[in-house]
């Protein structure tokens, strides 16, 4: 049976690990941030100690056997319902969160090496992973980017005040190609929203004049520009 210093040292352990690699995902305002990643370790860890060392009173019983791998593999199966949460779906088969998904299913299984006992191994993990967040994040946006960014506006006016049309032909006399349109109604804010994603090869100086041009017309509300 672990020491109560032994039980208190691995739950603390596996808590700075995952918010070390929380922090990250904190950074880029990720739902799953600081906080969730942190439980989720501490909670794969007391889920590994309970399931070494939480059973001792009725072993040697007849019948009775212990296999403290069972708690440690649901725990890495169902995570995987945390992670879906995590991950988006967007228009034009775009697909974002999945870097953080991997990273909560990473982070149990290193709070179920810290609650193992395996504190190497957790904090190898812990800095590789910080690696590859960090590291291959620069290295995706030196020589990436412009394959994986979407540039989007989005324009909230008053209900009826602009059309696609209208839009689309702005769009198009400021030579800003378009990619896709949507037209969301709120009747009963009686306020429409146009959500635009506009080809990765649009020149930025001609979408904001074209923002501009739309800021300025009669009905609109708030025009936003976003790079996803």
């Amino acid at each position: 049976m672990l020491s109560t210093y032994e039980i208190i040292l691995r739950l603390f352990l596996s808590a700075i690990l995952g918010g070390l690699i929380g922090m990250d995902r904190e950074k880029l305002e990720w739902a799953a941030g600081l906080r969730t990643h942190m439980l989720v370790c501490l909670g794969s860890a007391l889920a590994m100690i309970v399931s070494s060392f939480g059973f001792d009173d009725i072993l040697g019983h007849d019948g009775v056997i212990l296999d403290p791998s069972r708690i440690a593999s649901l725990v890495i199966s169902g995570i995987g319902f945390l992670g879906a949460g995590t991950i988006l779906f967007r228009k034009r088969k775009a697909i974002y969160g999945l870097t953080t998904a991997a990273g909560l299913w990473t982070v149990a299984a290193i709070g179920l090496a810290v609650g193992g006992g395996m504190y190497v191994a957790a904090v190898a993990t812990t800095f590789i992973t910080l690696l590859v967040l960090i590291g291959v994040k620069k290295i995706e946006t030196r020589f990436f980017s412009n394959d994986t960014k979407d540039l989007s506006i989005r324009i909230h006016f008053q209900h009826a005040a602009l059309s696609m049309k209208t839009v689309s032909q702005l769009l198009e006399e400021h030579g800003v190609p378009l990619g896709e349109i949507t037209l969301i109604q709120h009747e009963k804010e009686r306020t429409d929203e146009l959500e635009i994603v506009l080809n990765k090869s649009a020149e930025r100086e001609k979408i904001m004049a074209a923002i501009d041009e739309l800021k300025a017309m009669e009905g609109i509300q708030q025009v936003n520009f976003a790079i996803m």
